[in-house]
């Protein structure tokens, strides 16, 4: 089978890849291991200003101009006129967008894993039943999160690496939290991120500041005295890639978390995912094609990696940052969008 242009990962930016190209007419194959497009430990936060032009609202389960954030020394209340985070449920957005590529003309296959990447040709094989097949094409575009097999057949590597454990609980609550606490999640925090008739607890951290372990063992204790006892329920754990070495390499394309896009600092990663999907679809179009977003979204993204660093010197300093970044927000010097990667 021959293809222009074989897209791996069905997630958000493999499929606003796919559905950009079909609209073009561009033919395209969209392969996705999973048996079901959409489902993924994400604690389901999108930024208002930076997604919800591209997602219908009816998707939003609940959304949020009010923003609490806590840290050793101050509690915050932000609030904008407008909602500042929504809530999606990951299989709900996965399902529409694929609907989205599907009607645009996308081929979309499931439960399909890419075994080898040779030049121009994909081994790919059913997960059902086995059958291996040989998939050629002309572009190739790596939508396969943070271990990529793709970026891996470029030779590129992935250092730099967030976790994020995420449990979703039943539960109906109505106000979005942020946690910073250097003592329990380093430079990172942890999140209770309410949904229609679910609650996200979780937290994130910057690998180079603390393991896996460490991150479950103060997520737990953290929210032990939040009121939530999460020990009977099951913890999911993914890593965030954000270890960005570029993403066009001819015929070859990264994107999303494949690319290393991914917020370090928040570990934002649906955003930089549709983006980059779109303007990888773009320049695959018209190889010409301007790059000025995609530029806006690396300089945003370096200037993300550029805080990771300098607050995982040491812990007094990511002390000192989280509590004037905090300050700058309560006082409005600093506005929360400024803090996204919406470009």
């Amino acid at each position: 089978m021959h293809i222009h242009t074989l897209i791996v990962g069905g997630g958000p930016g493999g499929l606003a890849c796919a559905r950009t190209l079909a609209q073009q007419g561009i033919q395209t194959l969209v392969l996705e291991r999973k048996k079901i497009i959409g489902p993924k430990v994400c604690a389901g936060g999108i930024t208002w200003s930076g997604l919800i032009s591209r997602v219908p609202e009816k998707l939003a389960e609940k959304s949020f101009p009010i923003q609490h954030i806590r840290t050793p020394w101050q509690k915050v209340r932000i609030e904008e006129q407008d909602p500042i985070i929504a809530t999606v449920n990951r299989r709900q957005l996965g399902q529409y967008m694929a609907k989205q590529a599907a009607e645009a003309g996308a081929i979309l296959r499931t439960g399909v894993m890419v075994r080898e990447i040779k030049e121009g040709t994909a081994i790919v094989q059913d997960r059902v039943n086995g059958k291996k097949e040989e998939i050629t094409f002309d572009h190739l575009v790596g939508a396969d999160g943070s271990s990529s097999l793709v970026r891996r057949h470029l030779g590129l590597t992935s250092k730099r690496l967030g976790i994020g454990i995420n449990y979703q609980i039943p539960g109906d609550l109505q106000q979005m939290e942020w946690h910073l606490d250097n003592r329990l999640f380093g430079n990172g925090y942890a999140w209770i991120f309410p949904h229609s008739d679910t609650v996200s607890i979780g937290a994130y951290a910057d690998n180079q500041t603390m393991n896996p372990k460490e991150l479950k063992s103060s997520l737990l204790a953290w929210a032990r005295k939040q009121g939530f006892d999460l020990d009977n329920h099951r913890a999911r754990a993914e890593y965030i890639n954000y270890d960005f070495q570029g993403w066009n390499f001819g015929n070859t394309f990264l994107i999303g978390d494949a690319a290393g896009l991914a917020s370090g600092l928040t570990g934002e990663g649906i955003y930089p995912a549709i983006i980059s999907g779109e303007q990888t679809a773009l320049t695959i179009t018209n190889p010409r094609h301007s790059s000025k977003t995609m530029d806006e979204l690396i300089s945003k993204h370096d200037k993300h990696s550029r805080m990771v660093t300098l607050s995982g010197k040491n812990g007094f300093l990511n002390f000192l940052l989280a509590e004037l970044v905090t300050l700058g927000l309560r006082s409005g010097m600093i506005k929360f969008n400024k803090l996204e990667m919406a470009v």
